[in-house]
């Protein structure tokens, strides 16, 4: 399958107008955090500012120059590249230009980085930058929002292909594979970036029957006992049976920014599941069409976990609502380069919903001897309207 072009001698690959803005709005976002400069290292933050990733950092002077220290690949051209074979190295470039108050990625470096930070960046006070990030991306830009609609139309195509993927007698992790390879068919990446070190996940979740209601060490709306204790989560190799249902909340990252969407299937008509079971998937659907009318600019976060909270103990179902042995802290969260970004919907969030913001909303229900349910959808929120990324077919779908 022949891939999308790039020229690999060049170092950004965003538009020029594009890689310019996000770099000012995160020099704005500097200015008000007092911070002379920021040194970018992860992954994620880089893409952001580039569209590609590399070994090596970003250094971005509040009111001065961008460079680009490189160690890996060799040959990228550029304004402000600079070949580095060892951190110190900055230090001969930037000469007298030192910062005093320098910003770092603080939630995710290691400790023997920052010491060794500390010894290049002599006398700079070191600050946590990992905020201002975080915020800064959670405001998606039109070049964002196309990657997000283009994941979210290929995701949904492959939600609409899984009724076809079931054979009798399949387990949950067969199934899972299926859906992999038809992912992977159509161009999904397979890389699942999580912020953090708390959460480690492959490709996707497959939740069958009771195993929904396995404890995860994870915080996941929800859980599963998985293959092997050392990734204890998902599919566990239980045979899909009719009276179950089947939950599938996989992999959305088909652009290198991800959208996220959950649906449920079950074998046999959906009219032989248990009635509290379609009560549940019921009222996700109703909290969902309550909180889009809520997803609008200036609103607290916490405001839609409390009227979603609110709709399920109206329903009888409070006691399922985001678990029920183990109940997930969160009912939804922001989407983009990384699977839990900002805005986080939470009961103590201080987030404000604002224009521009990608955010994934799932109030799932487990019931007792017979699954998971409830769905999940992306939303992308505009000045006058929320957009739906990921509007596949909401109610429980039988295989075929």
């Amino acid at each position: 399958m022949k891939t999308k072009a790039q020229d690999y001698n060049k170092l950004v690959l965003l538009d020029e107008s594009v890689a310019r803005s996000r770099c000012e709005n995160i020099r704005k976002a500097m200015r008000e955090a007092g911070l002379d400069a920021l040194l970018v290292t992860d992954n994620a933050n880089k893409y952001f500012l580039t569209g590609r990733v590399f070994t090596g950092q970003i250094y971005i002077a509040a009111d001065g120059e961008v460079i680009y220290f490189i160690r890996r690949p060799l040959h990228l051209e550029g304004d402000g590249v600079v070949y580095v074979h060892k951190p110190e190295q900055m230090a001969e470039t930037l000469g007298l230009n030192m910062p005093q108050v320098l910003g770092l990625e603080l939630d995710i470096t290691a400790y023997n980085t920052v010491e060794r930070l500390k010894k290049i960046f002599i006398g700079a006070e070191l600050r946590n930058a990992s905020p201002l990030l975080r915020q800064v991306r959670a405001v998606k830009d039109a070049a964002a929002l196309e990657l997000l609609r283009m994941s979210g139309k290929k995701q949904t195509y492959v939600y609409s292909r899984i009724p076809r993927l079931f054979t009798e007698g399949m387990t949950d992790i067969e199934l899972q594979i299926e859906i992999e390879r038809t992912s992977r068919l159509q161009g999904c990446l397979g890389q699942f970036r999580i912020s953090g070190d708390s959460m480690e996940l492959y490709m996707g979740n497959v939740l069958t029957g009771d195993n929904a209601d396995t404890p995860s060490p994870y915080d996941f709306a929800m859980g599963g006992g998985g293959m092997d204790p050392s990734l204890p989560v998902g599919a566990d190799g239980t045979v899909i049976n009719p009276g179950m249902t089947v939950m599938v909340d996989m992999n959305g990252d088909y652009t290198g920014y991800m959208t996220d969407m959950t649906r449920v299937y079950c074998a046999g008509p959906v009219e032989a599941l248990p009635a509290q079971i379609r009560k549940a998937h019921d009222c996700s659907i109703r909290i969902h069409r309550e909180l889009v009318k809520m997803l609008v600019p200036g609103t607290e976060a916490k405001a839609l976990w409390q009227r979603a909270e609110e709709i399920a103990r109206e329903e009888g179902l409070h006691e399922y609502f985001m678990g029920h042995r183990q109940k997930a802290g969160f009912l939804g969260h922001g989407v983009g380069i990384e699977i839990n970004e900002l805005p986080v919907i939470a009961p103590r969030s201080r987030d404000i919903i604002a224009v521009g913001n990608a955010v994934a909303l799932e109030p799932k229900f487990v019931i007792p001897g017979a699954g998971a349910v409830g769905i999940e959808s992306t939303y992308f929120v505009h000045s006058d309207h929320v957009e739906n990324l990921t509007d596949a077919p909401e109610a429980i779908i039988p295989f075929d």
